[in-house]
């Protein structure tokens, strides 16, 4: 062999992408540059805002940055030309916290007005009137008069005052667009004995709420996975829960369970298994004894849980039945020639089979359950030991109006998912075969 078909034979086939291929490359991440940007304003946005307000003391006020506001009006009742009259500006600092500087207010002096007195904070240029104010404490007020009288023209025109708005500048600390950053509203959470409980309420909301709908979905996908007379009906039937409206089902849940007028208490109380009605959202908890010991029952927290697990396992009944139907079928031919039972086929064959779409949705299932706020909120209103930690940020934010304790919940829901979900693929069971 000579050196020349030695040398090709050695360097084999060229290994990375030629220049061609890296101009190719590089104009596909070009093209895709605006839905790059695009999806990260859409996602990264909201979460990147939510992370700069957890670390700031903003109330819902601080929403609306500090200004100076102005309300003109005219004093007296000036009927006639020549008639004395005042226009009166009434301004106010918005903030009680934070001080507005260099602050100045310019107006026109509407036609018809002729002023006599000016104050000392004003200048009077033909119509152009302006006010030098400087610095304004929080929470400050101030009226300044323009004395003077009025002629037919002012007189003749509706409402002349308000022909030109009196426009403000100043300069003032806007508490979310500064750079002043405090761990305050996470200490505020943390030392509260009140998170750590609704923490816990959570994880017990969200754990049994994904488990009991993993469950159902799975009985009802192998009841459904048989041939009978109505199945298609009965897929259809089993879909109601999850289709109908959340406001519509709350609503037919409280009333059903209403302790007054609700058929359910109507029904355990006819049937004499209880003897007064029962309240099942608004009661915290049912004690009752084990052996001499006192235990309570959370039977607000599992009437919500049991709601949960209703709504939501006809998602799960879909994508099982789906795999199932996907399962070769002569294995349990084989199985069932062997002498196996029913459950051990299930066990032994069915279970490993689905194992995979299980982690799936049990992953998909407890990040929903975890952010769920409106099967509460419509349910309990987050009562009765019911609040969890989307409850408690609508709580922080609006009903206290402390927007950054809000947020620092949020944040805390944030990293507790993306821990759970970091370490749940990493751990997660897969299907026999993959």
């Amino acid at each position: 062999m000579s050196a020349t078909d030695q040398q090709s034979v050695s360097s084999g086939p060229p290994k990375g992408i030629g220049p061609m291929q890296r101009r190719e490359m590089w104009l596909a991440y070009l093209m895709l540059a605006p839905t790059f940007a695009i999806i990260l304003m859409i996602v990264a946005g909201p979460l990147l805002a939510n992370f700069w307000i957890s670390v700031k003391p903003v109330q819902l006020a601080d929403l609306r940055p500090p200004t100076v506001l102005v309300n003109e009006r005219v004093r007296g009742r000036p009927a006639a030309d020549g008639d004395e009259a005042t226009l009166e500006y009434r301004l106010r600092n918005s903030s009680r916290t934070e001080e507005i500087r260099n602050v100045v207010v310019k107006d026109q002096v509407p036609d018809g007005f002729n002023v006599a007195v000016v104050p000392d904070a004003c200048a009077l240029d033909g119509r152009a009137l302006t006010c030098t104010i400087g610095t304004v404490e929080p929470g400050w007020s101030e009226r300044l008069r323009l004395e003077g009288t009025v002629t037919e023209a002012f007189l003749s025109a509706n409402r002349p005052e308000r022909a030109s708005e009196p426009e403000v500048s100043g300069d003032a600390n806007n508490v979310l667009t500064n750079f002043d950053f405090t761990f305050e509203n996470f200490q505020r959470i943390f030392s509260a004995d009140e998170f750590w409980s609704v923490l816990r309420v959570t994880f017990y909301y969200t754990i049994f709420g994904t488990g009991g709908a993993l469950v159902l979905g799975l009985f009802a996908a192998q009841l459904l996975n048989t041939v009978f007379v109505g199945r298609g009906f009965m897929r259809g039937l089993f879909l109601f829960p999850y289709v109908s409206p959340v406001i519509a089902v709350a609503f037919t849940w409280v009333v059903l369970f209403d302790p007054f007028s609700g058929t359910v208490n109507a029904l355990l109380t006819k049937m004499g298994v209880v003897s007064d009605p029962i309240n099942f959202f608004g009661q915290r908890a049912i004690e009752y004894s084990i052996f001499g010991i006192q235990m309570e029952f959370p039977l607000a927290l599992t009437t919500v849980i049991a709601f949960e697990a209703w709504r939501y396992f006809p998602l799960s009944f879909l994508f099982i039945l789906a795999r199932m139907q996907s399962i070769n079928t002569d294995m349990y031919e084989a199985a069932e020639m062997d002498g196996a039972t029913p459950l051990q086929q299930f066990w032994y064959l069915s279970l490993p089979q689905l194992m995979g779409i299980l982690s799936v949705l049990f992953l998909l299932r407890f990040i929903w359950t975890f952010n769920k706020f409106d099967d509460i909120f419509l349910l309990t209103g987050g009562n009765a030991g019911t609040r969890t930690l989307t409850v408690d940020v609508y709580e922080q934010g609006f009903a206290l109006s402390n927007l950054g304790a809000g947020a620092a919940v949020a944040v805390v829901v944030f990293v507790v998912l993306v821990t759970f979900a970091t370490l749940f693929i990493r751990f997660s069971p897969k299907e026999e075969g993959l």
